[in-house]
């Protein structure tokens, strides 16, 4: 069986009632203090994981992750485990799957993927994109976004671990690049994308993405450093050799409401320590301890014992 996780404070969205219905796949939703349980106790369809069966499952990581923040999900990703899931989608509640979610898997096998050699430290995935106004995916070093250089492509077969399916109209990308857009521009299609990957770490989030169940103990989203907790997970995955690829648009998203300037200042740490974080990834992953806040690995750690 596969599982598909994800919180939410909302009551039950168009995207989550079309998660619920797919063939093959359970959806697991993570609930938080806000959220109105007996909305997903009620339904048979999925399986709700209310805040008092959370602090049973682990008291000691709900109380170190804290409550009302999107890091609840990682309470779905023990869960998923424990359930020998085969693959594990992580999802958000505002991106509506398409018809053919689900259906084209590319993990655990090998397969002929385009492949992007770069020089620098990470390879920005929407980068390969030409538009009239340049996009870069979030999390990718604020610094390396205006350099030229021409990379590479070529023609690889790759065993990969982790599938980063794209989203229609609205792509992931940081505040400072959102904010040079209008809402009307964001209209972007990436329905024919043939797969591809890169020779070097690369963001991918965890609103659309599929991962092995192999990999889900060192997948972690980092509480307490904002809007990198999945973009950190990201790169501290890969770190340890996880292989990403990415993959065409399998979700149309309708972004919830959001306030650009908390999203920026949620993202600063990010900004300011991106690069350095690659780098230091670059000689060990255990350098990721340099870059969180003490509780912020405390619960890292704490998960990683759910899995032994």
């Amino acid at each position: 069986m596969n599982y598909i996780v994800t919180t939410t404070i909302f009551k039950p969205s168009l995207a989550l009632k079309k998660f619920s219905n797919l063939k093959d796949w359970t959806l697991i939703v993570v609930g938080d203090l806000k959220t109105p349980h007996r909305l997903y106790q009620n339904n048979n369809k999925i399986i709700y994981l209310h805040p008092k069966e959370q602090e049973k499952m682990d008291k000691k990581l709900s109380d170190l992750i804290g409550w009302n923040c999107i890091q609840r999900r990682n309470f779905g990703y023990i869960l998923a485990n424990k359930l020998n899931a085969e693959y594990i989608a992580t999802v958000d509640d505002d991106n509506i799957p398409l018809r053919d979610w689900g259906n084209e898997i590319l993990l655990k096998k090998n397969i002929l993927v385009n492949y992007y050699k770069t020089k620098e430290i990470a390879f920005d995935p929407l980068s390969i994109f030409k538009n009239k106004k340049k996009i870069w995916h979030r999390g990718f070093p604020i610094e390396l976004i205006f350099l030229k250089e021409k990379i590479k492509k070529k023609k690889i077969k790759i065993k990969a671990d982790i599938q980063a399916n794209l989203w229609n109209d609205n792509p992931d990308i940081d505040a400072v690049n959102r904010i040079s857009f209008r809402n009307n521009e964001l209209n972007f299609k990436f329905n024919d994308v043939k797969a591809y990957t890169s020779n070097k770490l690369s963001p991918f989030n965890s609103q659309n993405t599929i991962l092995t169940r192999k990999i889900i103990k060192d997948y972690f989203l980092f509480p307490f450093i904002g809007r990198m907790d999945d973009i950190w997970a990201s790169y501290y995955v890969q770190s340890l050799g996880a292989k990403v690829i990415y993959a065409k648009s399998t979700v149309k998203q309708i972004r919830n409401p959001h306030n650009l300037l908390l999203d920026f200042q949620k993202e600063v740490i990010g900004y300011a320590n991106n690069l350095k974080l690659l780098n230091a990834l670059k000689i060990s992953p255990n350098y990721i301890k340099k870059f969180l806040p003490k509780r912020s690995y405390a619960a890292f750690k704490q998960y990683k014992k759910n899995f032994l």
